[in-house]
């Protein structure tokens, strides 16, 4: 069976290796961490990555060999970390979207002084962030499905939970 490149994409735990749940990666990184011997593969998905010299199974769930401490660290403000946050669903008219098909929104307008954080970045489609234009959202008439806020260690663990419901393998690491 051959790799698609949407499999490369998808969502892979990552573990620590004290079994912790530590992470989300691409599987193309996961991948890349098994091949170089920094982790091993703890839960397969069906299909095979061929490479040039190897076929290795699709990993769903891997663990690092060595442990590693995890300090307390805040997430980058990014395009994806504000759409992973968001859920991939527009905040205005709560559908649910693939990345290109969204944009970024300040809730408070640029040309208003609004800020380029986490309190004032949301998630949008382009018919919605369209309407909305250079108002507030309450100008608009537009209501914001969560307020937004920093990506922060619970939004993470939130964010694994809500993938384990696709992906049975994980449920057993997400105990907490």
């Amino acid at each position: 069976m051959n790799t698609t490149p949407d499999r490369l994409h998808r969502p892979v735990l990552v573990l620590n290796a004290s079994y912790e749940p530590i992470n989300i990666c691409a599987a193309r990184r996961a991948l890349v961490l098994v091949l170089k011997g920094v982790a091993l593969t703890e839960e397969h998905t069906p299909g095979i990555f061929h490479a040039q010299r190897a076929a290795v199974p699709m990993p769903s769930v891997i663990r690092l060999l060595e442990y590693r401490r995890i300090p307390h660290q805040t997430r980058a403000l990014s395009r994806k970390n504000i759409m992973m946050r968001d859920r991939y669903t527009c905040q205005y008219c709560h559908k649910v979207f693939n990345s290109a098909d969204l944009t970024l929104d300040h809730v408070i307008p640029r040309s208003r002084s609004g800020e380029t954080t986490w309190e004032n970045l949301v998630a949008c489609c382009h018919s919605c962030n369209n309407r909305k234009g250079n108002r507030t959202p309450e100008e608009a008439g537009m209501r914001l499905l969560h307020q937004p806020r920093p990506f922060n260690l619970h939004t993470g663990r939130h964010l694994m939970r809500l993938l384990a419901k696709s992906d049975e393998q994980w449920k057993k690491y997400l105990f907490y």
